[in-house]
């Protein structure tokens, strides 16, 4: 779906916003950029603002107008951060998003286009969207840098393409300290927790065995109500052991044979 939809920059001055604008598309899973007429390209600016997306660079379709960035397309969308005296269908970046990826799962071919630098895209040129795209920006600094704009509409289209393939937007990478940390313990290992901890607290005398009262009782109340996961309980354990430890006095012994 995503390789049916192209990232057009125009007339674009600067060469490194090329290669920041490539960046974004590969970071969103775009893939195919074309330049219309853009001032300095190919360049090594460009290079160095891609930041591994040369691939992309390398691919660019350059051509000398609109009219031939556009061939084939079904639905274009241009980027306009100026009110006009036409008014035309206007989109939010959201809305940009999910109609780009609506097309292009039909098969359509789409565009977003983005405009110069210093003036954005004529008038002339937004005649040729189907669309006009708006990025709601701070209206006292609406200025946006042309590969923030990319990035903007490209993470749009990126989160309606996961919504329309059932896929999460939250990705976790648990390493297995961190599953650990979520799971909580099972039922015989808090079992095992409270004779541990029985033994402790009889061990430094906190804890009379023959007059034992409802200590132990109110303490399973306490963790049973925590939720204490099986990284907490290998803390608690381990500061279980080493008290035990320092109340028959093996920590002192320890350090002796150390020396």
């Amino acid at each position: 779906m995503l390789e049916n939809i192209r990232v057009v920059l125009v007339n674009t001055s600067h060469p490194g916003n090329i290669g920041g604008a490539a960046r974004a598309m590969k970071n969103m899973g775009l893939s195919r950029l074309v330049l219309v007429d853009p001032l300095d390209f190919p360049s090594g600016d460009a290079v160095a603002r891609a930041s591994g997306a040369t691939d992309i660079l390398d691919a660019a379709q350059v051509v000398g107008t609109l009219e031939e960035a556009l061939v084939g397309c079904n639905l274009v969308l241009g980027t306009s951060a100026r009110d006009r005296r036409i008014p035309w269908p206007l989109l939010d970046p959201r809305e940009c998003g999910v109609a780009s990826c609506e097309q292009a799962a039909q098969g359509g071919e789409v565009a977003l286009v983005f405009g110069r630098e210093y003036a954005g895209l004529t008038n002339e040129e937004l005649q040729r969207c189907h669309y006009h795209v708006h990025i709601p920006s701070d209206p006292a600094f609406s200025s946006l840098n042309l590969a923030a704009a990319v990035q903007v509409l490209a993470y749009e289209v990126r989160m309606a393409w996961l919504a329309a393939q059932n896929q999460p937007t939250k990705v976790l990478k648990l390493e297995a300290t961190a599953i650990q940390s979520s799971q909580p313990v099972t039922a015989d290992e808090l079992e095992s927790f409270y004779g541990h901890l029985q033994e402790a607290l009889v061990e430094i005398g906190f804890l009379d065995p023959a007059k034992p009262r409802h200590l132990m009782t109110r303490l399973r109340r306490l963790y049973g109500r925590s939720e204490v996961s099986k990284l907490e309980m290998n803390i608690l354990r381990g500061i279980l052991t080493e008290t035990i430890k320092a109340a028959r006095g093996e920590h002192h012994k320890q350090g002796k044979a150390d020396v």
